[in-house]
């Protein structure tokens, strides 16, 4: 169909139908009826092009079905994304049949498409046409959705002098003022707004709501606007959030981001490996630096909208963005190297590549039990603040589980210093005087340290302080090209290492050569990260839609990884945390 001139016929029709109109009085025709009830199925259906046909042949004969499928036109124009059409259908309908008695509904839904349309002045003033306090909730999701996406302060400014009454316009304009404006006058009007609607809260993100008719004899019920289906589909596009900081490329140097160009070099590895597969994925590189407007501009923009996967932002406030768009979109969002369980705190559909803190704490934790049963420990960290987060998410870690803490400090400098530095010997009693050399009897010694040296200090200073208790260190904390084998052969050694890659694995040996052969360089952990990622969650995509609600699916269930794999059956941190131990020459996973 020809849509220019079915439109044209359309208003000629209404319009010679206008000029003649009589109330309509007679009963609906049971073949009216009936074509009427089977278009509305066909728009609840997704049959939204023959749902039209069909309406429009309603709508030209001008019976007392018409307004009702005027409206169903619209609705299945708003779920096509044709708000375009959806709003002329809207207008004419408000036009034609002001004395239609669900004129609440055809406001509000005139009110969603201008917000779509950006066009906000519009569905504002749309807003103040309806009567019925029923629909005030859905009018407040509603201008939550889409009012925070105005990052024109001054446009704000006018909307709030222009709908001085509206609380929605005064909480965004005020947030907008907080962030991002220095002027006096501007933050003077924070404050009266402020005093007059309180502060901003961080609400929940939520759809549009969009209202349709039952049937002609009917009242209406509000309907959700169309969301995103989790079916499995033909193919995945995924938006990489990096800042990859391309004004600032130079041959000649090597970049101090190159981390995030070795993630995605694995990412567009993994995204060939997939396609053998038979799993489509396109993946769309934006770069993305700590900027917030610049992250709404693009979570708003019409190309994001049909993102499937997120990987990224890597900054705080720009993930907290794409957070709140992943989640009000059914989208789900990887941190893909961040360690911090805040990330993944009560958002059902941001997940975490890395382990958290507190999921490699839990695991460390859990293995030495199996070792020996005794519940006296001490704790050291190096000068990195790192460092001291895993050591203090550490002790919380044993304190649950009943241990004894017998000490807990940082430590630096050489292996002597670090001797000096520690606390372990028995408190002094009347009976038994206090005594340097005599060591605590400990269950086991626990060391975080990101700096490569302090390994092989840590195990000699022990030694000088004669403690024989098994040692758990990070794996960061050695050098394993400078320090010879018999370094992790002198005592019982454990690396919590949640990067180990096994050299000697057949996919590891084919992703590097692979890797050799297109780069010309060995591939960084980054690189290898960036492959098992974007290979577990595309295959996830393909095979489950990556549904939350089916947790017993999240898990790597074949051995091509080249890490250690994912876990995410309890929680959204992956929950696989290698700890290695050092046998015949190798580094070998014993948990």
């Amino acid at each position: 169909m020809n849509v220019k001139s079915s439109w044209y016929t359309l208003w000629v029709v209404c319009l010679l139908w206008l000029l003649n109109r009589q109330k309509a009085t007679a009963q609906i025709a049971p073949e009216a009826q009936r074509r009427y009830n089977a278009a509305v199925k066909l728009v609840q259906t997704g049959d939204y092009e023959r749902a039209k046909t069909d309406l429009n042949g309603l709508i030209q004969q001008r019976g007392p079905l018409a307004p009702y499928a005027s409206y169903y036109y619209a609705i299945a124009a708003f779920r096509q994304k044709n708000f375009a059409q959806s709003r002329l259908m809207l207008k004419q309908l408000l036009e034609y049949f002001p004395d239609w008695s669900k004129l609440n509904d055809a406001n509000y839904l005139l009110a969603a498409v201008s917000m779509e349309l950006g066009q906000y002045e519009e569905a504002l003033t749309v807003i103040q046409q309806i009567s019925d306090p029923a629909f005030r909730p859905d009018i407040t999701k509603l201008e939550q959705n889409f009012l925070p996406r105005i990052t024109d302060l001054n446009r704000l400014k006018q909307l709030n002098k222009d709908f001085p009454n509206d609380r929605v316009i005064g909480l965004t304009l005020i947030d907008l003022i907080q962030r991002t404006a220095s002027d006096k006058d501007d933050l003077e009007l924070s404050d009266r707004l402020t005093n007059r609607f309180g502060v901003p809260g961080v609400a929940a993100t939520q759809p549009s709501t969009t209202a349709a008719a039952g049937t002609a004899n009917q009242s209406t019920a509000p309907i959700m606007a169309p969301t995103r289906s989790s079916r499995a589909k033909g193919y995945y596009n995924i938006a990489v959030m990096f800042p990859f900081r391309l004004d600032e490329f130079n041959a000649d140097k090597r970049r101090t981001n190159q981390y995030v160009y070795d993630l995605y070099d694995g990412i567009k590895m993994a995204k060939t490996r997939l396609q053998e597969e038979g799993i489509t994925v396109n993946v769309f590189a934006y770069d993305l630096e700590n900027d917030a407007n610049k992250t709404l501009e693009l979570v708003n923009s019409p190309a994001f909208a049909q993102t499937d996967l997120i990987i990224g932002p890597l900054y705080i406030e720009p993930n907290r963005i794409a957070s709140a768009y992943a989640n009000q979109n059914n989208i789900v969002l990887l941190n893909p190297i961040a360690t911090s369980s805040e990330l993944v705190a009560n958002q059902p559909l941001s997940f975490m590549a890395q382990p958290s803190m507190n999921q490699q704490a839990k695991k460390v934790a859990d293995y030495i039990r199996s070792l020996n049963g005794s519940r006296r420990a001490a704790i050291y960290f190096g000068t990195s603040r790192k460092d001291s987060l895993l050591a203090m998410t550490y002790q919380n870690e044993l304190k649950q589980q009943n241990y004894t803490i017998v000490d807990f400090r940082k430590v630096s400098g050489t292996a002597q210093s670090m001797a000096d530095a520690m606390k372990l010997t028995e408190k002094p009693t009347a009976t038994r005087p206090v005594n340097a050399t005599a060591t605590i009897n400990l269950g086991h010694v626990f060391f975080a340290s990101s700096n490569e040296d302090d390994g092989a200090q840590m195990l000699d200073a022990l030694s000088r302080r004669k403690v024989s208790a098994p040692v758990v260190t990070t794996a960061s904390a050695f050098d394993f090209y400078r320090n010879a084998g018999s370094t992790f052969n002198r005592r019982d050694l454990y690396l919590l290492y949640p990067d180990f890659i096994d050299t000697s694995r057949e996919p590891v040996v084919a992703f590097q050569e692979q890797y050799v052969a297109k780069r010309n360089t060995i591939p960084s952990v980054f690189a290898s990260e960036g492959y098992d990622m974007m290979l577990f969650f595309g295959r996830q995509l393909a095979k489950n839609g990556l549904q939350t609600r089916t947790r017993s699916n999240l898990h790597s269930d074949t051995d091509d990884y080249l890490l250690s794999g994912f876990d995410y059956t309890q929680t959204n941190e992956n929950q696989i945390v290698p700890i290695v131990k050092y046998e015949d020459g190798r580094l070998v996973k014993v948990n």
